[in-house]
């Protein structure tokens, strides 16, 4: 009897090693283009120590220190470009979150699972499109002299705006454009979340005579609350990165907006096109991985503080 309980027991594990060995096998192809493609080029950190150049290679290149780092921190731009990149993407955590949220919520009062994929197909859309496109969306608008914004400015009897020289205007604009193109991929995530509630909770809310307001502020969003804790800690993660796409193609990289559209990542991308600055750029790239890096650990710390089970980790 024992004997046969001990060959039962190994013929369960084998079988069990035999279904990780399945599961293991399927991620080999993930973990090696993780690591050819994320660890292994880390090994270029090594360029934001260096005065890089093309002939002597990575490293061949005459160590330097921390003096990339130091060149950037000193110069006349970093506190503005810092500004904005802080400022921008401050304004796209909070107003996206609340979009998101607000599209979800509507979402989910939305009885027609038909209508709901519609609308959110709708919603999403702009998540796939190239800033590239989206750019020259937004010039048709704005174009100075046969914009759609300046055509109505004009037919109301106010003068014409030539936006791509008031750069108050750009936050604004750019928010907008943010909001608009991500608002759909991020609400699916909070609508998923809704559909996880448990539904006697809205049924008691009905007996107890609770609108639809109470129940929002109720139910939905301190169940929401742990999913919304994530994802802004995922986003302030890139607070000190900005989207290159956004700041450089919609704006069409006017200098006349650099005042409030200029971040990091443009800055980086003129300093490697116009100066060939490749430690440089390098060492603002790893500065802003580090501040990532900081700003998840604090904001994940002070979720945690708050409450214990809204950290990521």
């Amino acid at each position: 009897m024992e004997l046969s309980m001990q060959t039962t027991k190994r013929k369960k594990k084998r079988e069990i090693n035999r279904r990780m060995l399945s599961l293991y096998s399927m991620c080999v192809i993930p973990m090696a283009l993780l690591f050819v493609f994320s660890y292994l080029p880390m090994v270029g950190i090594i360029i934001a120590f260096k005065d890089y150049k093309y002939s002597q290679g990575v490293f061949g290149s005459k160590w330097v220190g921390l003096e990339n780092f130091k060149f950037f921190l000193r110069s006349n731009d970093f506190v503005e470009i810092t500004w904005n990149t802080l400022y921008m993407n401050f304004l796209f955590i909070i107003f996206g979150i609340i979009a998101a949220l607000a599209v979800a919520i509507l979402f989910y009062y939305i009885h027609s699972r038909k209508v709901v994929k519609t609308f959110q197909t709708i919603f999403i859309t702009p998540h796939f499109l190239s800033y590239v496109v989206v750019g020259y969306m937004v010039y048709a608008i704005l174009q100075p002299q046969y914009g759609v914004m300046n055509s109505l400015l004009t037919k109301v009897g106010i003068s014409p705006v030539d936006w791509y020289s008031a750069p108050k205007a750009w936050p604004a604009i750019l928010l907008i454009a943010s909001v608009w193109k991500n608002v759909g991929m991020d609400s699916v995530i909070y609508y998923a979340a809704l559909m996880g509630i448990d539904s006697t909770l809205f049924d008691a809310a009905a007996v107890d005579g609770a609108g639809d307001w109470k129940i929002i502020k109720h139910i939905i969003l301190p169940c929401l609350i742990p999913i919304v804790s994530i994802m802004t800690i995922l986003k302030i993660g890139g607070i000190f990165r900005a989207d290159f796409g956004l700041f450089y193609q919609l704006t069409r990289d006017s200098g006349a907006l650099y005042s409030t559209t200029d971040v990091i990542d443009t800055y980086v991308f003129r300093m490697m096109r116009q100066m060939g600055e490749m430690g440089i750029s390098s060492a603002i790239g790893l500065l802003q991985s580090i501040v990532g890096l900081v700003m998840v650990l604090i904001t994940n710390k002070v979720s945690k503080l708050i409450d214990s089970e809204n950290g990521l980790f």
